[in-house]
């Protein structure tokens, strides 16, 4: 089992890294894991110090899991990567070793010098090319066994370059000329496996917090569908945060639903007993698939975020990280993060 060893067959399916030239099954992950604060230094700060419950939370999630490369859709960025590196350290020190950290600079926070909320005021959060207070927060990293390859970012696209975007009238002609389309980036990262896997990762904005011209879920639809424009050959994984349900919730659904039915893409569905047992009673999707559970009231469990691999990638397991009430762990995973883990397991090679 190595690095598996002790977690419940049932729940998480052992991976089987083999030798060069075999067939080898890798696990990937996606996970929102709340690791953001309210100022730039404050989630290293918090790492270091050791005595932070949630932090300790997210990482016990993890080192259950065991994704041999884990996208985090929630964390803070900065410059050095130093918070980053310092939690890859905490997850060495609990047994999973990350010798590869990947952490572009996000869209969150980012300065627009543009007015693009049209609120006459400059330099708020909501004037950032994506939400956030500072560069970098609740941005995206990646840790990865594996080496990584070619990176392409394109995190610098502007929202009027996407081909069929909804725009409309939300942006003025000043606003529009500036506006990203991620509002926190998208990237295609090599993977060195063998064969070679491309990464697919992102976090969409949130479709909610605007008014009725619905920049946001405008904004939403277009992150999401931009990936249909994008695809690359198999064999590649999309994994991140759509922030979009299929089903229920708010937003514009047709275009998570247009990505999971892509003849390219397979969805796995992942499923865990934890969703199935907290299900929201007038939703319409099925619950066992949802992984968010956020605070009572609306929206409510939702499915959000996803691991989709390519058309024709045997996904040899795969779950979301829920275990149900009473059982180990039940705690660690609801503590973490309103957001639970999604891992898929897939066979690369012959």
């Amino acid at each position: 089992m190595g690095l598996r060893r002790g977690i419940a067959a049932a729940l998480l399916a052992p991976l089987c890294l083999c030798g060069a030239g075999m067939a080898a099954t890798v696990r990937i992950a996606s996970y929102d894991p709340g690791l953001t604060r309210k100022g730039p230094g404050l989630l290293l700060r918090d790492i270091t110090r050791g005595q932070d419950s949630q932090i300790a939370a997210a990482a016990m999630v993890i080192a259950r899991t065991q994704p041999d490369i884990l996208l985090l859709t929630g964390f803070d960025w900065d410059q050095d990567q130093a918070a980053l590196r310092a939690f890859a350290q905490l997850l060495g020190r609990m047994g999973l070793e990350y010798p590869h950290l990947l952490a572009p600079r996000p869209n969150r926070g980012l300065p627009s010098m543009a007015d693009l909320d049209g609120d006459g005021r400059l330099g708020e959060a909501e004037d950032s090319q994506g939400w956030g207070s500072f560069t970098g927060q609740n941005g995206m990293a990646l840790l990865s066994r594996f080496p990584v390859g070619d990176v392409t970012d394109y995190s610098a696209m502007l929202w009027q370059d996407m081909p069929g975007h909804l725009i409309g009238e939300v942006l003025t002609p000043e606003a529009a000329s500036v506006q990203r389309l991620s509002g926190s980036g998208h990237w295609q990262v090599e993977i060195l496996t063998d064969p070679p896997l491309q990464l697919l990762a992102f976090a969409a904005t949130p479709p909610v917090f605007d008014g009725p011209e619905d920049r946001n879920g405008r904004r939403n639809h277009d992150e999401i569908a931009f990936w249909s424009t994008r695809l690359p050959d198999p064999p590649f994984v999309l994994a991140g945060n759509a922030n979009l349900d299929p089903v229920d919730g708010e937003g514009r659904h047709a275009a998570i639903r247009a990505l999971l039915a892509d003849p390219r893409i397979q969805d796995p569905g992942q499923r865990s007993a934890g969703a199935r047992d907290a299900a929201d009673p007038d939703h319409a999707g099925d619950p066992a698939q949802d992984t968010v559970d956020w605070p009572d009231g609306a929206p409510g469990n939702l499915r959000v975020t996803y691991v989709l691999p390519s058309a024709g990638l045997e996904v040899a397991g795969s779950g979301v990280f829920w275990p149900p009430e009473g059982q180990p762990h039940h705690r660690a995973a609801i503590s973490a993060s309103a957001h639970r883990l999604v891992w898929a397991d897939v066979t690369l090679g012959d």
